[in-house]
């Protein structure tokens, strides 16, 4: 901090800047911005984690230290697209912005693993940041997926400059992205692995890759009749998995109470109030539940936070939604770095309420979920494979399907990191024998869902009398005049133990902002998986993998806000 900064001459990337210039939507910013590119940054053990550092000119070239800084820590590389999102997008408003590579990533040094390092590198960069002649001692961080997580790690002990977080679609927990409902969460898996195993090596790597796992995925459901002793383990040993051990690791060690996973999770983070949060997320998200969880906990430890949820899935937030993400995520950080607080909205959340059609609006709510205006309540399957508000009397099921992993059902839309993420018409997947829905009749007058979906169900299960578990996936859709079937949320659980006699299995289908249109309908549906979305369950003892028909009882119940 003594002595002078003097700025020097290097310019962002050609590809950076070109990017940049195409984003004629985003709001240019005041400064020219300048580049410093691949400073050695030494991480916690001394090994080198390559940087670059982003800068604002400005005629006369202020002095460095009259600006705040944003930490971006990522595995993803330094380049397109992250290099015009963060690096030149802040400097352009008045931010130093320093957009690091984690080890063994980006032409970093050592090797990577998904968060045995990563705090501690976190503090090693900020405890560099300290030695900057243009570093003022306000630090924001941003950044989204795992550059999110990467947050949350630093902020478990968190640096007395650490000002303000900004996580846009990331996680606090890994076991539960990987392993949530108790079953191996596949594709999602896969593609991050890929992602972080090839995308900082440039987008030709990472373009073969994925071309590779989609083709892997295609044959995928023949892996499980192979066996195995743990439920991931088929899937470790063969395609991506196989090349990468972190990766193996997380897929085949499926008890969240095992020591490998000790650590992993940013939990006291997430729950203190100590650094002022802005949480973006997309209902259509692979991290959604998550992002809601992290809102929960600050707002109960008393923390300042602010929550955006709009229609994207994981990667369109970046896409048609950036210039929502992006004046939310810049209205937060002025506020909270250089007291510029006129950005800022008046309520802490704000969420768009979809709509059939894609339509829908945004909403600002005092917090989520709101408080209850009315009763959508509990509506009750029946065995004429209706959706009533009276529960069925009598004993008789309400309906069977029998699931058989040699023909798995598959995947339709969803929390996908995949470009088939998101709302889909589920018409072919419906017409399947192993798949039940239960249609109410047509809507009197809109119905509005806003907060937690669950299914409430009562099965038992032929074909796992021995203990053998089977999954429960459900489902809530949109029926439009014409039948088409759109997705709204869902959810998969495992049952463990099996289910002779009708046992109770309640299905987590997220949260949702949605807003049924009159003459509609609304359509619970229900099956034994979505695959390759989830892993299913170990292959019978005898290497088989033997068909499961699961009925359905009186009692079960699509729970609504």
């Amino acid at each position: 901090m003594g002595e002078k900064w003097v700025a020097p001459d290097g310019r962002p990337a050609r590809g950076a800047r070109w990017m940049r210039a195409t984003w004629r939507n985003l709001p240019a910013g005041p400064y020219r911005v300048g580049c410093e590119a691949g400073l050695a940054v030494p991480g916690a053990d001394g090994d080198p984690l390559l940087t670059d550092h982003y800068f604002p000119r400005a005629a006369g070239e202020p002095a460095g230290e009259d600006f705040p800084t944003l930490l971006v820590r990522s595995p993803y590389g330094r380049g397109v697209p992250w290099a015009p999102l963060y690096g030149i997008l802040f400097a352009e408003q008045g931010f130093h912005v320093v957009v690091q590579s984690c080890r063994g990533t980006g032409g970093s040094g050592g090797a990577f693993h998904f968060w045995r390092n990563e705090e501690a590198d976190g503090h090693a960069a900020v405890a560099w940041l300290r030695q900057q002649p243009w570093f003022n001692g306000a630090l924001g961080t941003i950044g989204a997926s795992y550059q999110g997580y990467l947050q949350w790690l630093l902020a478990q002990d968190p640096p007395p400059e650490l000002r303000a977080m900004v996580v846009q679609v990331g996680l606090h927990d890994p076991y539960a992205y990987f392993h949530g409902g108790g079953a191996l969460h596949l594709e999602n898996a896969l593609v991050s692995g890929t992602g972080m195993a090839h995308q900082h090596r440039g987008n030709g790597d990472f373009l073969r890759a994925a071309l590779r796992l989609r083709r892997w995925l295609r044959r995928a459901d023949r892996l499980p009749a192979r066996g195995g002793t743990r439920p991931g383990e088929p899937y470790a040993t063969d395609g991506p998995a196989g090349e990468l051990p972190w990766l193996a690791e997380l897929l085949t060690l499926t008890d969240g109470a095992d020591p490998y996973w000790r650590g992993a999770a940013a939990e006291v983070a997430a729950g203190r109030r100590t650094v002022p949060t802005c949480l973006v997320g997309g209902w259509q998200d692979v991290f959604a539940d998550q992002t809601i969880e992290q809102y929960r906990r600050l707002r109960a430890a008393g923390g300042r936070t602010a929550l955006l949820i709009g229609p994207w899935t994981h990667a369109s937030a970046f896409r048609q939604g950036w210039p929502e993400v992006f004046a939310e995520s810049l209205a937060w950080l002025r506020a909270q770095l250089c007291g510029e607080r006129a950005g800022l909205r008046p309520s802490p959340v704000r969420v768009h309420v979809g709509a059939a059609g894609g339509a829908g609006a945004w909403r600002e709510l005092a917090d989520w979920p709101p408080a209850p205006g009315g009763a959508a309540g509990r509506w009750y399957p029946t065995a004429e494979h209706g959706l009533g508000r009276r529960a069925p009397g009598g004993a008789a099921p309400v309906g069977e399907f029998r699931h058989d992993p040699a023909d798995p059902t598959p995947s339709v839309g969803g929390p996908l990191l995949t470009p088939g993420a998101g709302r889909r018409d589920n018409r072919a997947l419906e017409a399947r024998a192993d798949v039940l829905t239960f249609t109410g009749p047509a809507l009197a007058e809109p119905l509005e869902v806003l907060g937690p979906v669950a299914a409430r169900l009562r099965v038992t299960a032929d074909g796992a009398p021995d203990g053998r578990s089977f999954d429960l996936f459900a489902r809530l859709c949109e029926v439009d005049a014409r039948g088409r079937s759109v997705n709204v949320c869902d959810g998969l659980v495992r049952v463990r133990g099996g289910a002779v006699e009708p046992r109770e299995a309640v299905v987590s289908m997220g949260s949702a902002a949605h807003r049924f249109a009159a003459g509609h309908r609304m359509r619970l549906q229900i099956s034994g998986g979505a695959f390759p979305r989830f892993a299913p369950p170990t292959a019978a003892p005898d290497g088989g993998t033997a068909p499961v028909r699961v009925v359905l009882h009186p009692g079960s119940a699509l729970e609504l806000p």
